[in-house]
């Protein structure tokens, strides 16, 4: 949970927060202090990151420590533990998706040889719960757990267009959906791609940073034929072309979401394992 801003300032200032709080809310915002950019953290950066008085900080962690959310880094400081990994890799949306995804996703890696995304709609972002990649494959940012934009991302955009109106709407408005070193679409154009992925049930995207890529990427539906994930293939630009990647990255998330019971997802001529 979010400390609120006067939490921080007084934290900042080793004084208790005026409603204080709990210790959960402390030990969480000393996990969320780590991210991409920051994976070892020393004591006091901890503090500084999490807004939390150094010696509460040293108290929790300690805690964390001994529970396994944390771990020593041989070079000092603390980065995340073991044990978080093994809890988040009980969460449904994550364990279910990808036992059913995951043939179809080698498929997909065997005859592309570039990298293959799962994703699920976290929020306002996309979070990747799964990735196949070869070794010669176009550089990207992208790693599981990690978060995309939901605007400029083409799994991103899949999520985006079957995601509530409210959402939708926000993030035309520019006020949510992550950040991107790409330039955001103009709202009207953005709007028409999104009914556009509705109507053709594949988003096809470019991008530039960090290397210029093409994702294809088709939606994964549930036995309520709701979109839960989107599944896509991301190659370098100038390679193959995207419209001839299309028809497998469709056929295997039609196969993955037939694995999970989507009353739509019938077996089709052609279809990858099917």
């Amino acid at each position: 949970m979010a400390v609120d801003d006067a939490g921080l300032r007084a934290a900042a200032r080793g004084k208790r927060p005026p409603q204080g709080d709990p210790v959960v809310d402390r030990a969480l915002a000393l996990l969320a202090a780590f991210d991409p950019a920051h994976r070892r953290l020393s004591l006091s950066e901890l503090s500084r990151r999490s807004g939390t008085p150094l010696s509460t900080t040293r108290r929790l962690a300690e805690r964390l420590l001994a529970w396994g959310a944390l771990e020593r880094s041989a070079a000092g400081g603390y980065v995340v533990g073991v044990r978080l990994w093994e809890i988040a890799s009980l969460a449904p949306r994550g364990l279910g998706l990808r036992e059913v995804a995951m043939p179809f996703m080698d498929d997909l890696h065997e005859a592309t040889r570039q990298h293959v995304l799962l994703a699920v709609r976290e929020g306002e972002e996309a979070v990747l719960v799964e990735r196949r990649s070869a070794r010669a494959a176009v550089p990207v940012d992208y790693r599981v757990g990690g978060r995309l934009p939901l605007q400029m991302t083409a799994v991103g955009r899949v999520l985006l267009a079957h995601a509530p109106v409210e959402l939708q709407e926000r993030i035309l408005a520019g006020q949510g959906g992550g950040a991107s070193a790409d330039p955001v679409p103009q709202p009207a154009v953005l709007r028409r791609t999104l009914a556009e992925v509705r109507r053709s049930g594949v988003a096809i995207i470019n991008r530039r940073n960090p290397a210029p890529v093409v994702s294809v990427a088709a939606p994964v539906r549930d036995a309520a034929d709701r979109v839960v994930a989107a599944l896509s293939v991301v190659l370098p630009a100038g390679g193959a072309n995207p419209r001839t990647i299309e028809p497998a990255v469709r056929a295997a998330a039609r196969a993955v979401s037939r694995g999970l019971g989507a009353p739509g997802a019938a077996v089709k001529a052609g279809d990858a394992r099917g």
